[in-house]
């Protein structure tokens, strides 16, 4: 805003100025966000644990996988993909933090913990073992044969 009167301290910025001063805007927040990235990466990445997955209980032979970490069951052919088998146990490095074990029939959260133990839901316990080892034991292809609810709990 321009103005003549001499008691009026505000002034028009000229796109000079207003360039310069976007400019070094832009520079701080490059600045910061570099920061932010240094000082991220310096973190330790969380040590992953050898978690063994044994459905091998399960009768009659299918599919698992971790989502995020094991091959997808949601191929066209899983005779023919990468998928996990639950005819034989199978070692994941797994970090701590949350996970899902999935099947075409059954599913449910699981957690690696700081220890690199596995943690789940007791209401879990009729079908799945293992809690506080480093092995999930999955010993059911399904847990909810009456009534299509699940009858453990989503959350670990």
């Amino acid at each position: 805003m321009v103005s003549d009167n001499k008691n009026n301290s505000r002034t028009r910025l000229t796109p000079h100025i207003r360039r310069a001063m976007l400019a070094s805007g832009c520079v701080a927040l490059s600045a910061l966000i570099g920061f932010v990235a240094v000082t991220e990466s310096r973190e330790t990445p969380a040590t992953p644990y050898p978690v063994t997955i044994d459905a091998t209980s399960i009768v009659s032979q299918s599919w698992w996988t971790v989502p995020g970490i094991t091959p997808s069951i949601w191929t066209s052919d899983p005779e023919t993909s990468d998928a996990y088998r639950t005819s034989e146990p199978r070692v994941l490095q797994l970090p701590p933090g949350r996970y899902k074990f999935i099947s075409f029939t059954f599913d449910f959260p699981f957690e690696v913990t700081q220890e690199g133990t596995v943690e789940f839901s007791s209401s879990l316990d009729q079908c799945v073992g293992g809690r506080g080892t480093q092995t999930l034991i999955v010993r059911c292809k399904r847990t909810y044969p009456h009534g299509g609810q699940p009858d453990y709990s989503t959350t670990p």
